[in-house]
């Protein structure tokens, strides 16, 4: 065996590493247009699609980029909302009082 060789388990194992998991999802624009960033556009419906370990296959389509982001995070589920307290005393100006540079004079 060369020194250039490397045992096989050890090729595989470096090589599963670099390869995508099957069940990825990725979701693309379906607007005209190249490609772009979600935020160019996030009203434009999308496709979402996921890899089975030797392509991508269609998943399902959504119509914005929210719906897309629920299809492809599922387990980061919105909780509700939990309730505000009420307010037992006016806010106060985080800034204090003060007469520095960065302040406007008061008229």
């Amino acid at each position: 065996m060369d020194d250039e060789d490397e045992p096989l388990a050890q090729w595989a194992a470096r090589r599963e590493g670099r390869l995508r998991k099957p069940g990825e999802r990725k979701a693309i624009t379906l607007a005209a247009g190249p490609q772009r960033a979600a935020h160019v556009n996030p009203e434009a419906p999308r496709l979402v699609l996921e890899w089975d370990g030797f392509a991508w296959q269609v998943l399902m389509t959504v119509p914005n980029f929210a719906a897309a982001y629920e299809a492809l995070h599922p387990h980061l589920k919105k909780a509700a909302p939990a309730a505000q307290p009420e307010a037992t005393e006016p806010r106060r100006n985080p800034l204090g009082p003060g007469t520095g540079r960065h302040r406007r004079p008061r008229d």
